[in-house]
């Protein structure tokens, strides 16, 4: 995996504080440093959060073995959570399962700072003609 960043800038990724650590080959590393903004009003990092950065990740991924001109779009995710969380660092590990010519399969996995598994996901996306 190479340790290259995202390769376009990613605003929502920046407004929630997502940072990709790894990327190349068809994985992605993303990792996060929970917020007081992050936690719903329970204190548990709300679900969105650990959902935005499973499909961040899956975006970063699939992206590093788009071709030239390729762009991609979610069409769906299905999430799983295993546990509630509270704070520290959150990691997402993302990887490319399959890939065709129009569409590909993604997986994620998360964990806190323990290696503790809090997530996991897959995900389809739309392989696109990006414009010019």
């Amino acid at each position: 995996m190479s340790h290259a960043p995202a390769a376009v800038p990613h605003p929502f990724a920046d407004l929630l504080g997502f940072e990709v650590a790894e990327r190349g080959d068809g994985r992605c590393r993303t990792v996060l440093e929970i917020r007081d903004e992050h936690r719903n009003p329970h204190g548990i990092v709300h679900g969105a959060v650990l959902y935005a950065l499973a499909d961040t990740g899956m975006g970063g991924a699939l992206t590093s073995v788009l071709a030239a001109g390729e762009i991609c779009s979610t069409i769906e995710i299905k999430i799983n959570y295993l546990r509630p969380w509270r704070s520290g660092t959150l990691r997402c590990e993302t990887r490319l399962v399959s890939r065709g010519r129009t569409t590909a399969m993604l997986s994620s996995d998360l964990y806190d700072g323990e290696d503790r598994h809090l997530a996991m996901a897959t995900g389809t996306f739309a392989i696109l003609a990006g414009r010019g």
